[in-house]
């Protein structure tokens, strides 16, 4: 039985279910439940707070990523260069561009994209690059915006994260995000945002997300069906607010693991790129004989997990790009290694000296 759960998302609602229990009310009232004002009101208290003029809800992660290449264009004969360790939807929204995903490998302490591979990836179709903020820690953007290729962010796992004092989704020239219910913020099911600062690409978005239609009925491109419900809107409202505490409360527990793990050199600690504000999405160690530790955590109750176990070249999904095991040595390394310790704003010390307890007999 799992006592220490990887996220607790329970402990979250309770934070927030009166005042999410009230707005609902509000909107049943309005029965304003496909594009009510507390969508609108949403995007600009999170535009305001990723420090961009422009949030546009949609209705999940992937769809962000896809909105916001389709904004820029990309389409059939175009590559867009991304990493191989991050989670398929990155790659997935590339291809249903119909854009070719070209893939780099990553940097081992970090996890992170090898910004120093992007140069040799690049072609003359290449269409945006596609750095992912991964584990909640910001890629090195900066040292991406100078090949004259539009940057996209995949930004789901680093909400209220900063690289040298800049908000995420402002790094680029756009960014995608995923409210999912795990996320640092986190939705009551799925649902996505794209930010950024131009006010044409904004616009474009907002016209995609809805059939392609500036008013009703009038439909001047072809469109997509991917909106932010008013639900949704009352509940990642709620939470904003709580956002900067919550991501306080990951950096303390963080910082708690990475001191009560310090003297375990059979543990690989993750690390923060220098001029990164990280707020924790995950934790994530390495293991050797990793598989055999995540099932020996599991029977002493603590729930850990993988993100990834598989890089996008060696997925089934991906088949079609011909690349075969050893061709991102990093990505496939770490992949095999990689932990999760549980992690949530509200985890007790208590707890993570059980997960830690746990962890040094499994590996020992």
């Amino acid at each position: 039985m799992i006592d220490i759960p990887l996220v607790d998302l329970r402990a979250q609602h309770e934070q927030v279910a009166d005042e999410v229990a009230d707005g609902w009310a509000r909107v049943l009232k309005t029965t304003a439940f496909i594009g009510g004002r507390q969508v609108a009101e949403f995007e600009a208290e999170f535009a305001a707070y990723q420090e961009v003029p422009h949030c546009v809800g949609v209705g999940n992660g992937t769809d962000a990523i896809e909105l916001a290449l389709r904004a820029l264009e990309v389409g059939p004969g175009d590559e867009c260069v991304l990493p191989a360790n991050t989670f398929i939807a990155t790659a997935e929204a590339v291809a249903r561009t119909g854009a070719t995903p070209v893939l780099v490998d990553c940097v081992a302490d970090t996890g992170l994209i090898d910004v120093d591979l992007v140069p040799g990836a690049l072609t003359e179709r290449t269409k945006a690059i596609l750095p992912v903020h991964l584990y909640g820690q910001a890629a090195p953007v900066e040292r991406l915006t100078g090949f004259g290729v539009p940057v996209v962010e995949d930004a789901a796992q680093a909400q209220g994260a900063r690289r040298h004092g800049v908000a995420v989704g402002g790094l680029g020239d756009l960014a995608a995000t995923s409210f999912y219910p795990g996320k640092n913020l986190g939705a009551y099911g799925d649902g996505g945002a794209v930010l950024t600062r131009s006010d044409e690409l904004a616009a474009t978005v907002r016209l995609l997300r809805e059939h392609g239609s500036p008013r009703k009925y009038e439909h001047t491109v072809l469109g997509f069906n991917s909106r932010l419900d008013t639900l949704q809107a009352v509940v990642l409202s709620a939470k904003l607010r709580r956002l900067e505490g919550w991501n306080a409360g990951r950096r303390a527990a963080a910082e708690r693991y990475s001191a009560l793990l310090a003297d375990v050199p059979e543990v690989t600690l993750p690390v923060v790129l220098e001029g990164n504000l990280p707020v924790w999405h995950l934790y994530v160690v390495r293991v050797p004989d990793r598989d055999r530790v995540l099932a020996a955590l599991h029977a002493a109750g603590v729930g850990a997990g993988i993100h990834y176990p598989t890089p996008v070249h060696l997925t089934g999904a991906f088949d079609s790009l011909g690349h075969a095991r050893g061709d991102f040595p990093v990505s496939e390394e770490i992949a095999g290694e990689i932990l999760s310790l549980p992690l949530f704003p509200e985890i007790t010390a208590g707890a993570q000296e059980r997960v830690v307890a746990a962890l040094v007999e499994a590996v020992r």
